[in-house]
Order: C-alpha cells, then sequence, then structure tokens
C-alpha cells in the first residue's frame, strides 16, 4: 500500500486528493500548510499540523501549498509531487502518459490546458491550423477563488459594490479576456467549476477533418458540453462540428481542472 501524504489538505484541491486517495490503495496522511481558520477545523477532514517527524516511513508527500515552513521537506527521502501553480520549473513535469519514471524523485503538475492540447491529435486527424477561446472558471484559483465570487455576488445582490482586492478583478456577473497567448485568449467567466475550451480547426492543404475514437478518459457528446456537465464529469467531453467541406471546423472540449486536469493525471501516474 502506498503511503502518502497531502500537505495542503485544507484547501479544496487538497480535500478532494485526500477523499479519492483514501478510496484506493493508499494510506493518506492530511497535512495542513500552516495554521487553520475555524472553518477548516470544523472541516469533514482532521488535518493534522505539519511537522518533519510525521514524514517518516512515507513513499510519497503531494504539496498544493505553500508550507509555513519552507524547509519542511528539506530532508524528506521520499517522493515529491508539487502540484502547486509556482512550482519550481527546475523539476520535470509529470509525464502525459504512463506512470512515475523510476529516474525521477519530484516532479511537477501539468496545467488542464497543456493535457487537453497535447490530446488534440488523437482525437482530430488532418488539422493545420488552430486557434481559439479557454473559457476558464474561478475554480482556478481553488478556495480563494470559489470564495471571492461568492462573497462578491453577495455584495452585488445587497446593492453593494464588491470588493475586488482578493480576487484581482471583479468576477461576479462579469466575464473577463485576458491577455492573448498567442493563437488563444483566455476568458475568465463567473461560475465555479467547469472549463470550456472552444477551438477553430482548419485542415491542412488536400485532407479534411475527421474525429477519431475517443482515448481514455475522453468521450464525443452529441451535442457541445456546458460548463454545468463537464462539472459533474470524471472526463473530457467533446464535441466537433464541422463545415459542408470538412475544412474548418468547431471543435468544443470541455473539462473539469480538478476532476479530469489533477484527479485523473495523478491516479494515473502513481498507479493507483
Amino acid at each position: 500500500m502506498l503511503k502518502l501524504a497531502v500537505l495542503g489538505a485544507q484547501t479544496m484541491l487538497g480535500r478532494e486528493l485526500v477523499k479519492v486517495l483514501e478510496d484506493r490503495d493508499a494510506s493518506v496522511l492530511p497535512l495542513s500548510a500552516g495554521p487553520l481558520t475555524v472553518e477548516q477545523e470544523e472541516s469533514d477532514i482532521v488535518v493534522f499540523a505539519p511537522d518533519p517527524a510525521l514524514l517518516e516511513g512515507l513513499d510519497l508527500v503531494i504539496v498544493v501549498a505553500d508550507p509555513a515552513v519552507p524547509e519542511l521537506l528539506a530532508t524528506f527521502p521520499g517522493r515529491i509531487l508539487d502540484l502547486r501553480d509556482n512550482a519550481p520549473e527546475s523539476l520535470e513535469p509529470m509525464p502525459l502518459a504512463g506512470v512515475w519514471p523510476s529516474d525521477h524523485r519530484a516532479l511537477r503538475g501539468r496545467q488542464a490546458l497543456e493535457l487537453v492540447l497535447a490530446l488534440l491529435p488523437t482525437l482530430v486527424h488532418g488539422f493545420g491550423e488552430v486557434a481559439g477561446t479557454h473559457l476558464r472558471s474561478v475554480a482556478c484559483l481553488g478556495d480563494l477563488g470559489l470564495n471571492g465570487l461568492m462573497e462578491q455576488t453577495v455584495a452585488i445582490l445587497k446593492g453593494d459594490e464588491p470588493e475586488i482586492e482578493t480576487l484581482g478583478y471583479r468576477a461576479a456577473f462579469e466575464v473577463v479576456p485576458q491577455m492573448g497567448r498567442g493563437a488563444l485568449i483566455e476568458v475568465r467567466v463567473p461560475v465555479f467549476h467547469g472549463d470550456l475550451l472552444i477551438l477553430h480547426l482548419k485542415a491542412e492543404e488536400g485532407r479534411s477533418l475527421e474525429t477519431q475514437p475517443a482515448p481514455l478518459g475522453v468521450k464525443w457528446a452529441e451535442h457541445p458540453p456546458t460548463s454545468r456537465e463537464v462539472a459533474v464529469s470524471p472526463e473530457l467531453l467533446a464535441h466537433l462540428s464541422t463545415g459542408a467541406d470538412r475544412q474548418t471546423g468547431i471543435l468544443t472540449l470541455g473539462f473539469d481542472p480538478v476532476l479530469w486536469g489533477v484527479l485523473r493525471p495523478l491516479l494515473r501516474v502513481l498507479d493507483l
């Protein structure tokens, strides 16, 4: 049985990881990243204060939040999986397929968007140019985003001006485009969970757009998925609509950044 700790178990992602891993062949130690609020202490998961002594004999530590004591893992001899957004770039990213590579003690996670884009060649053949829009939910910000959106919504419904310092922008009842990244633009939308990636495909010269059998973790849908459908699905939902000559098409991909973007690849890489 795999023995591991989740460092940051008081966060949204940490709680999800603990619940999922406890249902697998794993012994899970939930650790806080630091002091807890009263609400966190009264949650449905008992979380322990981080202590180097608690890490003795463990195979793996999954880091989802910055530890209050940075040197906590300095002498830990086991494997480390860093799922923080600010994980060191020097760490090798999790493999796109297969289990944990034996020649790496520490790995960092991959962004869900990166995993989705890596799947494109296995979903549709014959495309050349790709551009699109990523409709991103506040779930990407974890508890900060969920609580911030809720608090802003309550303030607006009461007729008050919402506080924007926490999130850095007004999230409630707003659709906020971010700066474009190449051929993709990110738009933050006021939903709690469920991301949509809407891609405009153009076929290579002499070819046409053809769908392929859905790989593991992907399901072809009969209609473009909604964020609600995505939020409750452990699979990536895909839909392709093409022109009459199949030279152009709109590929809609829906995925939950936690259920599909973190939990599924985590279980794969840990072989659980």
